[in-house]
């Protein structure tokens, strides 16, 4: 497939959007400006994107015509075959990520996103391993300069989560992260077991697009909100005001609670923030076919069976079921180096849409 006359649309199209953001009348709709400079960013990543796969494409041609004058055995034939094959390389990723350009962008890549991990089964390990994962998305979060913000949680007894939501800022947060909704499965010993066997916990994760107002329109009389005093830590002033708020949507029975902040009104719009995201997830499960029931779909009920990863501590192995990866670096993983787990999943969800837009 010629990628060239694409990268000349995507080239065409950026320099239309620079002019648009130039007019002043576009920082007036604060709205279009947001959408401007989210397909900007995009845009100007394919191009440099395309620029690279091009130069890597040439550059190829100039190590095979090298490797054709030269004798099979010269030293520079042999530089030229590694070089080809370095080459290869660049090539396929490159023109994969060109290749998610031509293909429709997903409009929920470039949201915020919100997070929600639950202990599954396994008791108090399962609440410490939720609290690792939780560090892991913070961790990964930071070394990319997202901004994570906590909205609710359920601490357990050792140290752990029995739940934790939190949200996650930043340029295309859920195109990354999407992938990991599911059950997550852990092996190890368990600090409380005396005699050294190796336990099997699982925890839940839950990867929702952060709806916007325009999304979903809540209206006031199908809400009921309650105001608490929030518990646990965090010093006299949470646990002695009726900060924490609760909001039921009774058309759904959906009910989310949002405790984090001492402010009572900050609290509130957590709340509101996540319960849009869940009833956009929902609409959409209900529009889509291949979206239906996405969140028991991709969660389940987080039974040890059901798994969409697996970390052996015993073993230091990290595998990915969907596409049978396996890493032997679990410490560096858990501490939050995903890419080598990520890139291959968007890789893989990538080449499937391909195929099935047939190109």
């Amino acid at each position: 497939m010629d990628l060239r006359p694409h990268l000349e649309k995507f080239a065409q199209r950026l320099a239309g959007v620079e002019t648009e953001l130039s007019d002043p009348k576009v920082f007036a709709n604060n709205q279009r400006f947001q959408d401007l400079s989210r397909e900007y960013a995009r845009l100007k990543d394919l191009t440099v994107q395309g620029t690279a796969f091009l130069k890597a494409l040439t550059d190829r041609e100039a190590n095979q015509a090298l490797l054709k004058s030269e004798p099979a055995d010269s030293e520079i034939a042999e530089l030229a075959r590694d070089e080809i094959a370095r080459l290869d390389t660049d090539v396929k990723r490159l023109e994969l990520e060109v290749l998610r350009g031509v293909l429709p962008p997903d409009p929920a890549d470039s949201r915020n996103t919100i997070i929600e991990i639950r202990a599954g089964a396994g008791g108090s390990e399962s609440a410490l391993f939720a609290a690792d994962l939780y560090r892991m998305y913070s961790h990964y979060s930071e070394s990319r300069g997202w901004k994570v913000e906590a909205l609710d949680s359920s601490p357990s007894d050792l140290g752990g989560f029995k739940e934790v939501i939190f949200s996650v800022n930043g340029q295309d947060v859920f195109k990354r992260l999407k992938y990991e909704s599911g059950v997550h499965r852990v092996q190890r010993v368990p600090a409380t077991e005396a005699q050294g066997r190796i336990h099997t916990s699982t925890a839940t994760v839950a990867v929702l697009p952060e709806a916007e107002e325009v999304d979903v329109q809540l209206k006031p009389e199908e809400l009921e909100i309650t105001v608490c005093r929030a518990s646990g830590p965090g010093g006299q002033g949470v646990n002695t005001t009726d900060s924490a708020v609760r909001v039921t949507h009774k058309p759904t029975g959906l009910i989310v609670r949002c405790a984090d902040g001492r402010s009572q009104q900050k609290n509130k719009q957590k709340a509101l923030t996540v319960l849009r995201s869940r009833l956009l997830e929902h609409r959409v499960a209900e529009e889509n076919a291949k979206y239906a029931a996405q969140r028991k779909a991709q969660v389940g009920t987080g039974e040890r069976n059901e798994r969409i990863r697996t970390y052996n501590f015993p073993q230091n192995r990290v595998t990915d079921h969907r596409i049978e990866l396996t890493i032997y670096n679990l410490a560096a993983v858990i501490d939050g180096n995903m890419d080598g787990i990520l890139e291959p999943l968007m890789a893989h969800g990538l080449e499937e849409r391909l195929a099935a837009a047939k190109l």
